[in-house]
C-alpha cells in the first residue's frame, strides 16, 4: 500500500506535536512544588551570617511543647505546692497514736454522740449522759439538770438534725487523744413551769445551735469509745 503526500506530512506534524508534549509534560525538572512543604530548619548562622528574613512567618510549636513546663534557671529551685496544714498534721499524728482512728468514721461517731447528749440533757437522763462524759462535764450538766427540776420547769426537745460537724483541732498529750468537733444543728426546744407556762422556747420555731465541743480517749487501752470532756457554746 503507498501512503500519498499529505499521509507523510500529517504523520510527521503528530510526531512534533508527541515529542514537544513529552518535553513539558512527561519529564521533571526538579522544580515542581511537592504537595506538602515540610518547614525548613533552622540555619545556623556565624558572625559572617546574612540576616534571617523578617517575611517569615514561624509555625506554631506543638502542642506538648507548649504545655510542657518551661525550663527552670540553674539557681530556681522546684516549686512544690503545700497542702499540709496545722490540723492535717495534728491528725497524722492521732492516726500514728491510734492505728484504728479514722477521721471521717470519727465524725460520723461524733453527730450521733452530739444527739444522744443534748437531747439527753433535755430530758435530765444522768444514766445516759455519765456514759458519753467525763466526770467534770459530767458535774457541770448535772447541776444544770438539778437547777431546772428545783424550779419545776421541763423542757420538751425535739432534735431536728446536724447541718454541720467539722473537726476544728487534734493533738495527743502524752496518752490522751484529743479531737475538737464544731457542731451547727436544729432543735426544737421549749421550757414550760410546772403549769405549762412557756419560760423559753417557741413550739413553733427552730433553734439554732452551735457548739464546739472536744472528745477525749486514752490511748493503749481496750476502751475505744471518746468521752466529751470540754464544751464551748457558740453564739
Amino acid at each position: 500500500m503507498s501512503l500519498d503526500f499529505f499521509t507523510i506530512v500529517f504523520f510527521a506534524i503528530a510526531v512534533m506535536v508527541f515529542v514537544r508534549l513529552y518535553g513539558v509534560l512527561g519529564q521533571k525538572t526538579g522544580s515542581e512544588r511537592p504537595p506538602f512543604l515540610p518547614p525548613e530548619p533552622p540555619r545556623e548562622t556565624g558572625d559572617d551570617a546574612s540576616a534571617v528574613n523578617d517575611n517569615v512567618i514561624p509555625l506554631p510549636r506543638p502542642a506538648e511543647t507548649i504545655l510542657r513546663e518551661p525550663p527552670r534557671l540553674q539557681d530556681e529551685a522546684p516549686v512544690a505546692p503545700s497542702t499540709e496544714t496545722a490540723l492535717s498534721s495534728a491528725l497524722r499524728l492521732v492516726m500514728a497514736a491510734d492505728r484504728g482512728f479514722d477521721p471521717a468514721r470519727f465524725v460520723d461517731g461524733a453527730k450521733v454522740a452530739y444527739e444522744m447528749i443534748v437531747t439527753a440533757y433535755a430530758a435530765g437522763d444522768r444514766k445516759t449522759l455519765k456514759t458519753l462524759l467525763s466526770k467534770e462535764v459530767m458535774d457541770g450538766f448535772a447541776a444544770g439538770i438539778d437547777e431546772r427540776e428545783k424550779r419545776g420547769e421541763k423542757v420538751e426537745f425535739t432534735f431536728v438534725g446536724i447541718d454541720k460537724a467539722d473537726i476544728q483541732e487534734a493533738s495527743v498529750k502524752g496518752r490522751i487523744a484529743e479531737i475538737t468537733v464544731r457542731f451547727a444543728a436544729k432543735v426544737i426546744q421549749v421550757t414550760r413551769t410546772a403549769d405549762g407556762t412557756v419560760v423559753e422556747g417557741d413550739p413553733a420555731r427552730l433553734t439554732d445551735l452551735v457548739d464546739v465541743w472536744t472528745f477525749a480517749r486514752e490511748l493503749g487501752t481496750s476502751d475505744p469509745n471518746w468521752r466529751l470532756v470540754d464544751t464551748r457554746a457558740v453564739d
